[in-house]
């Protein structure tokens, strides 16, 4: 699960893995000052031995070694602190190099602390005055001009100024980048969450319609009619009473089971797909009383087990199309014809009503009214299905649902 930062900031992993570079490099700088601040005290200790000033140079450089000691634990950000201990360091430094030259060359790191504390131009002032100091200590200790002792030293100060430009860059558009994926990343986890939602929110639906919505209006006309025969005819009022007992206790037992996601309960029960369309054709014949037959056929075997999602699906269209004959055709006679062929699978669900026109009745599929069609297409889609609808008004109505069978990979004999 992926957590979003309302300042925009980058989870701490992701900025150590962009400091690494950068601590890296400043303890290559740490190692490389206090390498040349000693080889530049031992130079001077073997060449002027014994010397008046020699006391002075131990001393400042000891002192220069203690105050860069300290800046790692001011930090790298232009505090009054660091700006101050900056300061020190280089009046100190600039104080040995006039006593002893050699000491110009421990420049080179003090470059890289001046740009990495300082603004750019603060930085860049900085270097040029370091660099004007190393040409001056170099001067003196040469005997005579020596053209290369000019341009040696702003050649370095310029090639280790852009290499640390250029790395700051770089580190400042991969930290961008990292922003930019991780964003994304966010973005596109919430698109998943929400396409994950409406999902779900369709998967309820079509649950809810084609079991608890179907049973609770078969429920309602049943006790309608109840109502309206209690009087003349109590024992067909007690009937269609018992009736809607069993559809709720059905309906009990499919909400159940619908809160565990488990399959419906007529697959529940064992048999397979064959006998769940036999179970509910005598189901919905018994509580239309007379009124509708319900007649299952099956034709031909399954090449190979049916997936449960596949099984799942075709029963719950059975329930809805017959829950439309029972409520919108005024057939009297229905048929569930469940066709295994070698490729497919075939569902048919007809019925001698009066009919409709599919054109007007269906149009588009963003068009179909109600809930019913629209969710077996959907279904439908979910496995490669297809769904077609033939009907004329007056000639009754089939309802056919195709679902690809996917024939098992056959195993290599051992």
């Amino acid at each position: 699960m992926e957590h979003g930062y309302e300042d925009g900031s980058r989870p701490a992993p992701e900025r150590d893995a962009d400091d690494a570079g950068t601590r890296a490099l400043a303890l290559l700088m740490h190692a490389a000052f206090f390498l040349l601040l000693g080889a530049s005290l031992a130079r001077f200790l073997l060449r002027h031995p014994g010397e008046a000033r020699t006391p002075w140079i131990i001393g400042l450089s000891l002192a220069l070694a203690a105050l860069y000691v300290i800046g790692p634990v001011l930090g790298s950000r232009p505090t009054t602190r660091s700006l101050v201990w900056l300061g020190g360091l280089v009046v100190v430094w600039m104080v040995v190099v006039v006593l002893a030259p050699s000491f110009a060359w421990c420049a080179v790191p003090l470059f890289y602390t001046g740009l990495r504390i300082l603004p750019p131009r603060a930085a860049y002032a900085l270097v040029a005055l370091l660099t004007l100091f190393v040409v001056a200590a170099q001067l003196r200790l040469a005997h005579g001009f020596d053209p290369n002792l000019v341009l040696a030293p702003p050649a370095v100060a310029a090639v280790a100024t852009a290499v640390f430009v250029h790395m700051r860059r770089q580190a400042v558009r991969q930290g961008r980048l990292i922003d930019d994926l991780l964003r994304t990343r966010r973005e596109l986890a919430a698109t998943e969450r929400r396409e994950g939602t409406l999902a779900e929110r369709q998967r309820l639906s079509m649950e809810i319609h084609d079991t608890l919505a179907q049973g609770l209006s078969s429920q309602q006309m049943l006790l309608q009619a109840a109502d309206r025969t209690w009087d003349t005819d109590p024992a067909a009022a007690r009937r269609h009473v018992r009736t809607a007992e069993g559809i709720a206790e059905r309906n009990l037992a499919e909400a159940r089971r619908f809160v565990h996601d488990l399959a419906p309960a007529d697959l529940a029960e064992g048999g397979g797909l064959d006998a769940a369309l036999h179970a509910l054709a005598a189901r919905e014949t018994a509580q239309a009383q007379g009124r509708l037959t319900v007649r299952c056929h099956i034709e031909g075997a399954p090449h190979t087990v049916l997936p449960d999602r596949t099984q799942s699906a075709l029963l719950r269209i059975a329930q809805g199309a017959l829950a439309n004959v029972t409520e919108h055709a005024g057939a009297t006679e229905a048929a569930l014809t469940l066709t295994h062929l070698d490729d497919r699978t075939v569902l048919d669900i007809a019925d001698n009503g009066h009919g409709f026109t599919p054109t007007t009745a269906t149009g588009t599929p963003g068009g179909e009214r109600g809930h019913g069609l629209p969710a077996m297409r959907a279904r439908l889609h979910q496995l490669g299905g297809t769904l077609t609808i033939e009907s004329a008004p007056g000639e009754g109505t089939v309802v056919t649902a195709t679902v690809p069978v996917v024939a098992p990979t056959p195993q290599d004999p051992a």
